[in-house]
This record gives C-alpha cells, sequence and structure tokens, in this order.
C-alpha cells in the first residue's frame, strides 16, 4: 500500500516548482478558485500547510494557525519554508500513528492518514490551481494521478461539503478522460478553465 505521506509529498513538491516561477506581476492574476487571485491563493496554501504542519504536531485545534496572513516580502521563500514544514511534520516518528485535530474543520479529529490524505487532494487540486493561473502545463505521474482520483471520489458531492466557503464546489458532469480532468470536474472545477 503507497504511503499517504509519499503522495502528499509529491504533490506539495509539484506545487512548490510552479510557484517558484511566478513574479510580482502574477499576483493579481485569476484563478480557477472564484474570487481569489494568485495572491489570494497563494496565501491560502502556505497557510494551509502550516495549519496541517500544527495538527500533525498536536497543535491544529488552535484557530489561529489557521488564520490566513498577508503574504510575506519574499513569498515564493515563504511558501517553500511552509511546504518543507508540513513534509517534515508528516515525516516525524509517529505522525502516521497520531490523530489530528483541525479547526478548519469545526475542530474535528480525524486519523492521521485521512487528514494527510485531505492535505493531499488539496494540493493536487491547488498545483493545478496556480498552475491553471500561471499559464503552466500541470500533469501528474500515473500512480500518483490514480491515488489522487480516489482520494477525490471519496469527497461527497452533498450540500454539507459544497456549500459556499467550502474547499470544493459541486461536482461538474464527469468528463470521461484523464485521472486528472476526472479529479478535476468531481470537485467542481472546470479542466477547460483559463484566465
Amino acid at each position: 500500500m503507497t504511503d499517504i505521506r509519499d503522495l502528499d509529498r509529491q504533490a506539495v513538491q509539484t506545487s512548490v516548482e510552479i510557484v517558484s516561477t511566478l513574479t510580482t506581476a502574477d499576483l493579481g492574476r485569476p484563478t480557477p478558485c472564484e474570487g481569489w487571485t494568485v495572491s489570494d491563493l497563494l496565501a491560502h496554501m502556505t497557510v494551509q500547510h502550516h495549519g496541517f504542519a500544527a495538527a500533525a504536531r498536536g497543535k491544529g485545534g488552535d484557530l489561529a494557525v489557521w488564520a490566513v496572513r498577508p503574504l510575506a516580502a519574499d513569498p515564493v521563500r515563504a511558501y517553500d519554508d511552509a511546504a518543507e514544514d508540513v513534509i517534515a511534520a508528516f515525516a516525524e516518528p509517529g505522525a502516521l500513528e497520531g490523530k489530528f485535530t483541525l479547526a478548519e474543520f469545526d475542530g474535528n479529529t480525524f486519523p492521521a492518514p485521512m487528514a494527510m490524505s485531505f492535505h493531499f487532494i488539496d494540493y493536487v487540486v491547488h498545483g493545478w490551481d496556480m498552475a491553471r493561473a500561471l499559464g503552466l502545463p500541470y500533469e501528474l505521474a500515473g500512480d500518483l494521478a490514480e491515488h489522487a482520483l480516489k482520494v477525490a471520489l471519496s469527497v461527497p458531492d452533498d450540500e454539507q461539503f459544497r456549500q459556499p466557503g467550502a474547499a470544493f464546489k459541486p461536482a461538474l458532469p464527469a468528463i470521461e478522460e484523464s485521472p486528472l480532468d476526472r479529479i478535476l470536474t468531481h470537485l467542481g472545477r472546470s479542466p477547460s478553465w483559463s484566465a
């Protein structure tokens, strides 16, 4: 069985490569996340890494660690640091056997592998969001895509999980093409989105 930490690390590292290409001029560009600019998306992605790292270390119940902050003076470096932090936190001894309290999820507690899968699918999708906003290609390796599709399809498509402000929008009509297209449509994104 594939380790969720390895899958998550690959998704996060792909997002780091994409973010490393952005410039200050890109920060105002629109993204597939309705109403969000690249700056908004980057701030969200950065804080989510810190939030999940805190959760892995037993401090995810503190809503303050999930609060979005203004971008740092060097937002690309700050993102890289946040990505390294969450990868390291997930790799710490015992992290996979623990439970994560996620203040952002109404303070609920989840088995570590499940919480890590939330982070994993978020970074598969947000990696695509950022790549699309920046006009860059985005591909998932076959094994990673298949695992991401399984996680995506486990996200219920009902009002509780897809209401305004939720992580994902209602599913779009399925496209029987690549696993990535199926992931995107199930989570409410159009694979044909462009700025």
